[in-house]
Parts: structure tokens; sequence; C-alpha cells
């Protein structure tokens, strides 16, 4: 049974793709060029650039990255310390959740 994704999903992953696309016609590389930077298939490139979900999140951020799109902050060191917070916060948190019952039955 595939997968259903919310629309918000479709829409962000879709976002990042034209997203990409963009960054990569400023930079005036063609869909090879980038394949390649990326080492990955043209195909698969094409995938990403058309919002396609099934490609993996860690190729679409590198292809983001390659053409210098910020996902998260404008530099790495702030990521690097807003990864470093959300790290102490899962520390601090049980290792187990217990599951409970919800109610959203409105």
């Amino acid at each position: 049974m595939p997968h259903i994704h919310s629309k918000y999903t479709k829409q962000a992953v879709s976002l990042l793709g034209q997203q990409i696309k963009l960054a990569r016609k400023k930079r005036r590389w063609s869909e090879q060029a980038l394949a390649q930077r990326a080492g990955i298939a043209r195909a698969t490139l094409r995938k990403i650039e058309g919002g396609d979900l099934t490609c993996a999140i860690g190729t679409a951020f590198e292809v983001a990255a390659l053409v210098g799109l910020n996902l998260f902050d404008s530099d790495k060191e702030s990521l690097a310390r807003h990864r470093g917070r959300v790290e102490d916060k899962l520390a601090v948190l049980p290792k187990r959740i217990q599951t409970r019952e919800v109610d959203d039955d409105f």
C-alpha cells in the first residue's frame, strides 16, 4: 500500500524542488553539471526538482547545498548551534515514550 502524504508535505517538497531549480539556473548550471557535482543521475535531479516524494532527503539536501540554497540558517555556525540545542533537549527527555490513547474525536 503506497504511503499517503499530506498536502503540506507535497507543497513543501515541490517548493524545495522549485527553489533548487531556480538556484541552479541562476548559476547557469545545466542539469547534467549539477547531477555530476552531486554524484547522482540526471533523472534523479529531475525528480528532486520536480518535487518527487520518493527521493532521499539527504540527496535533496546535498543538491540544495551545492546550489547555495540555505534550508535552515544562512551560516553553518548557526545551524550547528541550533543542532546542539536540540541535542541538549533530547538528552534530558526520556529514552522511551509510553504510548497513550489519544482522544481526537471532536
